[in-house]
């Protein structure tokens, strides 16, 4: 999972998409939830809420 984790990371950060301001947002939540027991759960509930904004960004990222 970290490898996962950590290969999104990255995929961000390369992204010619994804605001700078947005990238910084969304790193430093992955890495919270990175070191919790349930962030898995916490990463598919709040994600679902913002599902519509950010659908293109996990597209392109690879991870939808």
């Amino acid at each position: 999972m970290r490898q996962k984790i950590e290969q999104a990371i990255e995929k961000i950060n390369n992204s010619n998409t994804i605001k700078y301001e947005d990238r910084e947002l969304i790193i430093e939540k992955i890495k919270e939830w990175q070191d919790e027991e349930k962030a898995i759960n916490d990463i598919a509930v709040r994600f679902e809420k913002w599902w519509l904004e950010l659908e293109p960004i996990f597209a392109e990222i690879g991870l939808v």
